[in-house]
């Protein structure tokens, strides 16, 4: 057990809201796991600028989980990863899904590694490089990301790994669509869904954008 981390708090925390983002049972153990992971990480390498564990539970895990219902396809990519938000929670509650956590950062970088092999994390692989530097073989139906700033960045760093029909999702806080789509190439277009994690009283956003011919009605011009 990782010292000083109050497992029965988190998990009972955990627990009274998780049901609301993940339909079926959804892997609170192993969810713990990874936050007493992290928690110890955190007091060397400082991983994370939350350190509170109870904390950790809204910001990390149910922010991460919000964006369950959306995900498409069998294949995700996390970019900019950092120490596996969201990809890490949303592994755990998709176990079919196929995901990739990529970052640039030597020692998160090893956390998520020692994170796949620990906890363990058959269905995650991690990839230490930059993302526009990045060429696999297989392409990503959904790419999502925290670490970006803005839209049109994203688009320009990852449409290079983004499958046929696939989709990029941005998780925001307040979302400016005037100041942000007026950057967007202009055959990208994107839709808005709210989001609510329980226990935050903070705004979250989540940007869907796809490519002009493969968006659906409804989308926004950006």
């Amino acid at each position: 057990m990782s010292e000083g981390f109050p497992r029965a708090e988190v998990e009972r925390d955990l627990r009274a809201a998780v049901g609301e983002l993940s339909s079926g049972e959804p892997p609170v153990d192993a969810l713990v796991d990874y936050l007493a992971l992290l928690h110890r990480w955190n007091r060397a390498f400082n991983l994370s600028a939350v350190r509170e564990p109870r904390e950790m539970v809204t910001r990390h895990l149910l922010d991460s989980l919000t964006p369950l219902p959306y995900l498409e396809g069998e294949q995700l990519l996390d970019v900019g990863t950092g120490a596996g938000l969201p990809g890490i929670p949303l592994a755990l509650c998709r176990p079919e899904l196929r995901v990739t956590l990529l970052d640039t950062n030597g020692k998160k970088v090893r956390f998520l590694r020692q994170a796949v092999a620990e906890l363990p994390l058959p269905n995650v692989s991690v990839v230490g490089t930059r993302v526009e530097q990045w060429h696999p073989e297989q392409r990503f139906d959904t790419i999502i990301a925290r670490a970006y700033a803005r839209l049109d960045g994203f688009v320009a760093d990852t449409a290079h790994l983004l499958a046929p029909g696939g989709q990029l999702l941005a998780m925001k806080g307040r979302f400016d669509a005037n100041a942000e789509a007026a950057q967007l190439p202009p055959d990208w277009h994107y839709t808005v869904k709210p989001l609510e994690v329980p226990g935050l009283d903070a705004t979250r956003t989540l940007v869907c954008v796809r490519h002009e011919a493969e968006a659906i009605d409804g989308d926004h011009h950006g």
